[in-house]
């Protein structure tokens, strides 16, 4: 759409006459002309509705030349005015970004070699490129305590640059109201209220705060060491399952193009780092429309509770169990996908290959943060086994395949192994937003028509848009769907139905935007949206190349429920794959 012509005003930047929509900050009028200001705490991910301007690092320094004087100002929230004479490039603005970057690596730690964000900081890179190559005010630093206390999360305060975007992503983003400024001047930092424990809190672990951090004020639990011990253990048969949204995300790590399909590679690498069996989460996924698309119909024909709420996601699952603990009977009482596996893996699988549960080590490779955190819930065990036992995330596994030195580009195609490898097109999409519940509906069409749905793509239920709403007729029954990515979008459709607002009957929530596409332990995507769509590109593509794109003509699912599980929804299938939610306090 054509901007208004008659709202356009005239700057000049660096020289260079301009006509600029009136609103616009100087450093959007810059980026119109390829004019690059540093920036750091600045964060603009339009399509993800995540935006930080607190203009607190003071790195996007220009200079404005006015009539009496001269004055910097951050181009990161100071708006165009007409006639404004703009340079980005004087020794004034120079030294002064300069400055702000010296004086926060003087209270930063000197542990580049070591820290998690090695290569991928903001900060580090911006020293590198504003040429800081030593520090010249030595002094006394930040001494706070690391928080290791949750399995997902570790918060380092002496790493905070308190550019608050994790304090945004958490309470206007995801309206989580967890993390918030703590203390004040040199000692400040971002945190819960009171710095008490992450576990203590009502964190959800999505991860979206470490996501936007810059440093590695936040980061994931890492659990490679634990992998690595497994793996050189001769006493354990350790078995890898690799998540939907991963295969489209790992290749970033390694220097391929954004949404490149690196399944082949990924069982590969997995294969060489010593993992017994190499298994796709897709036939969890499978596994899980069979009990969701079953527990739909039985409570569209017998008036149970609806909408049903899928429960894929263990962020989003936390975010009601603290937010809205009196609708914790409305998700479905699927476990997830990896979780579901797992279970399979630690009873059928075990008694197929006579192999001891106890012996077995089962390593879940996620986009997702929450995932380490869910692994560890009491309620997902069988016989004191856990369903999983390590989760590691993409980054995590991206830092292992590197520490072997192989060549992932060079890497040859590999087979996932079997049983449990056959999956579908409807199991891949449960990587982005709307995939679960299109699963669903291809599956829920058919056993309740009992015909062949021949057009199994919902297209009004994708893209990244926060909200997505449709209906879809099945037989004589018109079903009223909505899909809500990010928890600041989830929220709202909970008060719908706290409120008796809601005529929805199915309901997919997701707690990162757009999905696990863009989780918390996925490559960092630096605010580039078009890496999140790429991403999701990829997924339904991938969906297209399947042979069978619905879940319940996989047919070693099919085969699954015929050896051992009985009837989807059955007594069998409740005891495994079906789990149950707790009221927590809000805090």
């Amino acid at each position: 759409m054509e901007e208004n012509k008659e709202s356009k005003i005239h700057i000049i930047i660096n020289d260079q006459d301009l006509n600029v929509p009136e609103g616009i900050t100087i450093l959007e009028a810059a980026h119109r002309i390829g004019v690059k200001i540093p920036t750091l705490c600045h964060l603009d991910l339009h399509d993800l509705q995540l935006y930080n301007k607190t203009a607190s690092c003071r790195v996007c320094m220009v200079e404005v030349l006015g009539p009496v004087r001269d004055k910097l100002v951050p181009s990161c929230v100071t708006k165009v005015q007409e006639g404004m004479v703009i340079r980005t490039d004087t020794l004034r603005a120079i030294t002064a970004r300069r400055m702000a970057v010296e004086l926060l690596l003087s209270n930063h730690p000197n542990e580049c070699f070591t820290c998690p964000k090695n290569l991928e900081c903001e900060l580090q890179a911006l020293a590198e490129e504003l040429n800081i190559r030593e520090i010249r005010w030595e002094g006394e630093r930040m001494d706070y305590p690391k928080d290791t206390s949750s399995d997902a999360i570790v918060k380092d305060p002496n790493k905070c640059i308190y550019c608050r975007r994790c304090e945004t992503a958490c309470n206007v983003v995801q309206t989580c109201g967890i993390l918030s400024g703590i203390s004040r001047g040199f000692n400040a930092f971002v945190g819960p209220a009171f710095n008490i424990p992450m576990v203590e809190s009502s964190c959800t672990y999505c991860g979206q705060c470490v996501q936007v951090c810059p440093t590695a004020a936040l980061t994931e639990m890492f659990h490679t060491d634990k992998v690595w011990e497994a793996l050189n253990d001769p006493d354990k048969f350790v078995v890898a399952q690799t998540a939907p949204a991963i295969r489209v995300a790992l290749g970033d790590l390694f220097g391929m193009e954004a949404g490149s399909v690196v399944t082949g590679k990924m069982v590969t690498a997995l294969k060489r780092m010593g993992f017994d069996e190499v298994f796709d989460t897709d036939f969890g996924a499978d596994l899980t429309i069979m009990e969701e698309a079953s527990e739909l119909i039985y409570r569209l024909n017998h008036n149970k509770t609806l909408p049903i709420l899928t429960n894929c996601c263990p962020a989003w699952v936390k975010f009601i169990e603290h937010q809205f603990p009196d609708l914790i009977h409305v998700p479905s009482t699927c476990k997830s996908p990896h979780i579901m596996f797992g279970s399979i893996v630690k009873t059928y699988y075990a008694k197929k290959k006579g192999i001891d549960p106890d012996n077995i080590v089962v390593v879940s490779v996620m986009p997702c943060i929450a995932k380490k955190a869910e692994a560890k819930r009491p309620e997902l065990t069988k016989d004191e086994h856990n369903n999983v036992d390590i989760v590691i995330t993409t980054r995590e596994l991206g830092a292992m395949i590197k520490e072997t030195g192989m060549e992932f580009k060079s890497l040859p195609e590999s087979d996932f192994d079997k049983p449990l490898g056959e999956t579908t097109g409807a199991s891949v999409i449960f990587g982005t937003a709307g995939g679960v519940i299109e699963a669903a509906l291809r599956t829920a069409h058919e056993w309740i028509t009992g015909e062949e749905l021949k057009n199994v793509e919902f297209n009004q239920l994708r893209g990244i848009d926060g909200i997505k709403k449709a209906e879809v007729k099945i037989g004589n029954k018109e079903l009223k769907i909505a899909v809500a990515s990010g928890l600041g979008n989830a929220r709202l459709i909970l008060e719908e139905i706290k409120e008796g607002r809601s005529d929805y009957h199915a309901i997919e929530i997701m707690a990162c935007p757009g999905g696990c596409i863009a989780g918390g332990g996925q490559p960092y995507h630096h605010g580039n949206n078009e890496i999140i769509q790429r991403r999701q590109e990829a997924i339904y593509q991938e969906d297209r190349n399947k042979k069978i794109r619905k879940s319940h003509e996989n047919p070693e699912v099919l085969k699954l429920y015929q050896d051992f599980l009985g009837e989807p929804f059955g007594e069998l299938a409740h005891e495994l794959l079906h789990t149950h939610f707790e009221k927590r306090e809000r805090i």
